[in-house]
């Protein structure tokens, strides 16, 4: 009997103290009308295998270990995310009222003010492509997404395969693109290499289109590309990815980061090849374009950020970087690309007033040519660049900030286009403010100005620009003037090359600067999970820097040609509703207006369209992002040369116009594996003729991606 007493008291005391190492939590999740949501979820930020989903009214419960104390994170497609702290001594409801996701408006961005920002509340139209945007494209490079993501911008290839952009009418030399809000060094055919650019690791892309020189200076008269790193929040995340399609396309990537709180690290590494693409295999005749193969490559490209916090108000950014890339343009010789980076930048919150930034940067980008037979790598390209800059925010009575700063750059360039292969250096100095101004909720206004002085071509430029916002309602509507302006590049200066043993190019060094006058109107509505914006753009281009035949000296001379117009029409259209689905539709409409007779001629499409529609849907243990994606480029007639040594006869030539789209389909299995299955060109184009506008596909193409977050397959509280 006293046996039996004991193994009761016993197991009491077991139940009694399981009971007591729990505690339940339950309440309510809904939308700011207090309607219900079915399905949406509950973590525990501490125990992220621990959760719930709600049911039809919204209700929830969960039992947590201990009493401790806890952050619930309460979250459902189409809403923004939030959070509560959770204890012993409330044992609840702990009640849920969700807003919605307003198509990402509540996104700071940078690029349009240089100071942080909420996207609804910049004065400048800036379009922001999100890291699930990127995720559900699965592009490589930023030419990829670009291209998918925003209509009115084309890649395309130049002479011997090289990438040349065109974004509403601008090529690559007057399109600006940043990474973290730095330049890139190099060039090639006015171009920068785009493939540096990988989509490992990127947490947004921000657009500006239009003249920005008063904050960025040269190179962005048609506007800005800044692609955002993300940073490291987690105690410590690693992750590695693989993708494999047509034509032995390989792709290999790993990040590693860490975070300490005073102390931050990011690694990043990525691995891609892809063998030689012969487009003559299943072409309809014998006649095939201008060119008949893809030349094969591979990039290779790793990536550090430090950061470090020795106080709340003192944080430091450091960053190196490599990049290696290898084309297999002929049997006997290979071309080699190599960068090298390093950065470091402090910033310093005085007070709550007053902010300072100082930064260093380092870049260099180097080509040569590896003789195969002789195994020798003879270098004939660099480019290095120094570069200081400070930037100094003050805000005065609640919201007005003046922004200051300025940038000091030491440019070198060594090239095999120079007269037996010289150098020439270059210093550049700028000093630029702006004043945000905002008088009230309703009004928005920001004017600047920038002044820039290049050493070599002794010029001296002013660049304003005014950008004003008025709410109404609903509604925002937003009108800006900037001008532009791009000053000659030492090639443009100092060219003297034999090109491809045809003709000569030679420089000049009385060239103008390029400058332009950009008037902007637009007109943006939002409603619900709806978002509408038209934008209105009109420039006026001076002096565009082109090269022109001179009889005389039997070659092209660089020159200034005489004013040109641009003008056109964006149109975004977009959706997201709590259901999971999501979808946006974008039109360009672009329109040159360039004097006959004049030497630079034009490829841009006037119609081009970008289209996507998504269903996302996350379960416990589940979660499902399905995508089709298409791009629409209508053709183009322009004039092209008939003869390579003289440059003056022209013919009339058609690009057809062609649409493409792609199926993605990514899904969550178990935690931090993802799988991502996807078609391109799903409807089996091939161009009838390759030429240089046309996309060097061969047809339908499937690839397979894997990606493993091994911090959350580990982590088992």
């Amino acid at each position: 009997m006293i046996r039996k007493i004991t193994y009761a008291v016993l197991l009491t005391m077991i139940f009694t103290v399981c009971a007591t190492a729990q505690y339940k939590i339950f309440g309510t999740i809904s939308d700011k009308n207090g309607n219900p949501l079915l399905g949406a979820i509950i973590t525990v930020k501490e125990l992220p295998t621990l959760g719930t989903t709600t049911n039809e009214q919204g209700y929830y419960t969960v039992n947590l270990p201990e009493y401790k104390t806890y952050t619930l994170i309460a979250s459902y497609i189409g809403f923004l995310e939030k959070k509560q702290m959770v204890s012993k001594h409330h044992n609840g409801p702990y009640n849920f009222m969700l807003t919605e996701n307003d198509l990402m408006l509540d996104q700071v961005v940078v690029t349009g003010t240089r100071t942080p920002k909420l996207l609804k509340e910049v004065p400048i139209v800036t379009r922001v492509i999100s890291e699930s945007d990127i995720k559900r494209v699965d592009a490589t490079h930023i030419g990829d997404l670009l291209q998918t993501e925003l209509p009115g911008i084309e890649f395309s290839y130049a002479m011997n395969q090289q990438t040349a952009l065109n974004m509403t009418g601008f090529g690559g030399n007057s399109v600006l693109f940043l990474t973290d809000g730095e330049r890139l060094a190099g060039e090639t055919l006015d171009n920068i290499d785009y493939s540096r650019l990988n989509m490992n690791n990127v947490q947004r892309i921000e657009i500006v289109k239009g003249a920005s020189s008063s904050l960025y200076g040269s190179n962005a008269v048609g506007g800005v590309i800044n692609v955002i790193s993300k940073e490291s929040e987690e105690p410590w995340a690693i992750n590695i990815n693989a993708r494999y399609s047509a034509h032995n396309e390989q792709r290999y990537g790993g990040t590693f980061s860490f975070n300490t709180g005073r102390f931050s690290s990011t690694t990043n590494v990525q691995r891609t090849s892809i063998d030689a693409i012969d487009l003559s295999q299943g072409a309809k005749d014998d006649k095939i374009g201008d060119y008949k193969k893809i030349y094969g490559n591979s990039t290779f490209n790793i990536k550090e950020r430090l950061i470090f916090k020795p106080t709340e108000n003192l944080k430091f950014t450091g960053r190196l970087g490599y990049f290696f890339r290898e084309r297999n343009a002929s049997e006997s010789q290979t071309d080699h690309f190599r960068s090298f980076t390093g950065g470091l930048k402090g910033n310093y919150n005085i007070n709550k007033r007053n902010d300072i930034e100082v930064s260093y940067l380092f870049d260099q980008y180097d080509k040569s040519d590896y003789l195969v037979g002789d195994k020798l790598d003879v270098r004939d390209y660099s480019n290095v660049q120094h570069t200081l800059r400070t930037l100094y925010n003050h805000t005065f009575l609640d919201k007005q900030i003046l922004t200051i700063g300025g940038d000091y750059m030491r440019d070198y360039l060594m090239s095999y286009q120079f007269k037996d292969g010289g150098s020439y250096v270059q210093y550049t100095a700028d000093a630029f403010a702006q004043l945000d101004w905002n008088p009230n909720k309703k009004i928005n206004i920001i004017a600047g100005l920038r002044f820039d002085y290049f050493s070599e071509s002794k010029l001296k430029h002013l660049s304003p620009k005014i950008g004003l916002m008025y709410k109404l309602g609903k509604c925002s509507l937003r009108g800006s003037y900037a001008k532009g302006f791009r000053a000659p590049t030492l090639k443009e200066m100092y060219m003297n090359f034999f090109m491809a043993n045809i003709f000569m190019i030679y420089g000049n060094p009385n060239l103008k600067p390029e400058s332009s006058h950009n008037f902007s109107l637009s007109g943006e509505y939002i409603k619900d999970n709806h978002n509408i914006t038209i934008t209105g753009f009109y420039n006026i281009v001076e002096n565009r820097i082109t090269t022109v035949w001179n009889k005389a000296l039997a070659g092209q001379v660089y020159t200034n040609m005489s004013k040109l117009q641009v003008a056109g029409i964006d149109a975004n259209a977009s959706g997201r509703y709590p259901c999971g689905i999501s979808w946006r539709l974008s039109y360009a409409y672009t329109y040159e207006n360039i004097k006959k007779g004049q030497a630079i001629l034009s490829s841009t499409r006037p119609h081009t369209a970008t289209v996507r529609l998504a269903y996302d849907r996350e379960w416990k243990n589940y979660g499902l992002s399905l995508s089709l994606s298409g791009r629409f480029l209508s053709k183009v007639t322009t004039d092209i040369y008939t003869k390579s040594t003289s440059y003056e006869e022209t013919e009339k030539q058609t690009y057809p116009g062609y649409t493409m789209w792609k199926l993605n389909l990514t899904q969550r299995i178990k935690r931090g594996l993802n799988l991502t299955l996807s078609v391109d060109n799903l409807f089996n184009y091939r161009p009838d003729y390759y030429y240089k506008n046309s996309p060097s596909t061969t047809g339908t193409t499937c690839s397979i991606g894997v990606s493993v977050d091994i911090d959350k397959m580990l982590n088992k509280k």
